[in-house]
């Protein structure tokens, strides 16, 4: 029944009128089964690391391995914090792990969890991450430009990718430094800076360029440069997590769990 549940994504329901057994007696089943965590031989691996949520409220921190292909440690937290980060990669270093890169989103604070390895940021997230400030339409020039280029990073090495960068703000440097002055009522002034999106867009290439070509800088760890591999494993835990509507946390985390676990 817990293998149907999980992997066949059959509700309670199906399941009790296929057993002919009541709603509640497949339910209490079920809650007695017990994930068991495979043993994974400790070994030195490249790290993708992120959290997925649901809502606001609830969310999973998952270590991935590219090496292995799988999910060597999660948890389950209320929202992302580095101490999550930090709490994983010492549980796993004292068990033996050891890690050789690591791939983040880009969410700050990460490649100082990471400081001491290679760190690849997510060359896909980074190009979402301006995408949202300029939009896939942006209405300036600058915009435009800067998304342009921006969707170059895929196909890029880091010395044309960071010559180019140079040459926009040579070019536009004027234009994001224009500020607005605003005046109140009672004659106080604050100024902001009148192309923000544009500036916060280019802030956030240069200041991730260090990481952001990293998987070109150590060829032999065969670093991924984007977050892909444990991206589809959230697609296809959500997918089959879809189907059951209103879980309770922990019997959430059980299924969870046991998809990351992999094994059936």
């Amino acid at each position: 029944m817990w293998r149907e549940y999980v992997w066949g994504k059959q509700t309670l329901t199906q399941i009790a009128s296929r057993v002919s057994r009541s709603y509640k007696w497949v339910r209490n089943r079920l809650d007695c089964v017990v994930v068991s965590m495979p043993h994974i031989v400790p070994q030195k691996t490249v790290l993708v690391v992120d959290t997925t949520f649901w809502g606001r409220a609830y969310s999973v921190c998952v270590f991935f391995s590219t090496t292995l292909k799988r999910a060597i440690w999660w948890h389950d937290v209320e929202s992302e914090h580095m101490a999550h980060y930090h709490f994983g990669r010492k549980i796993l270093e004292t068990k033996g792990w050891e890690f050789a890169a690591v791939v983040v989103d880009g969410r700050r604070g990460l490649t100082a969890v990471f400081h001491d390895i290679p760190v690849q940021i997510c060359q896909f997230h980074q190009i979402k991450r301006v995408t949202t400030y300029l939009t896939r339409k942006p209405r300036t020039d600058a915009g435009k430009e800067l998304r342009a280029l921006a969707l170059t990073l895929t196909n890029a090495d880091e010395a044309t990718f960071t010559r180019a960068l140079e040459e926009w703000h040579a070019k536009w440097n004027d234009f994001i430094e224009q500020k607005t002055i605003f005046e109140f009522s009672n004659g106080k002034k604050k100024w902001f800076y009148t192309h923000k999106k544009v500036r916060s867009a280019y802030r956030s290439l240069k200041q991730n360029l260090p990481y952001l070509f990293t998987y070109q800088k150590y060829p032999g760890l065969n670093i991924p440069n984007t977050t892909n591999s444990l991206d589809g494993s959230f697609s296809a835990l959500k997918k089959k997590l879809s189907v059951h509507h209103g879980l309770r946390k922990d019997r959430r985390y059980k299924v969870i769990s046991q998809l990351l676990n992999g094994a059936r």
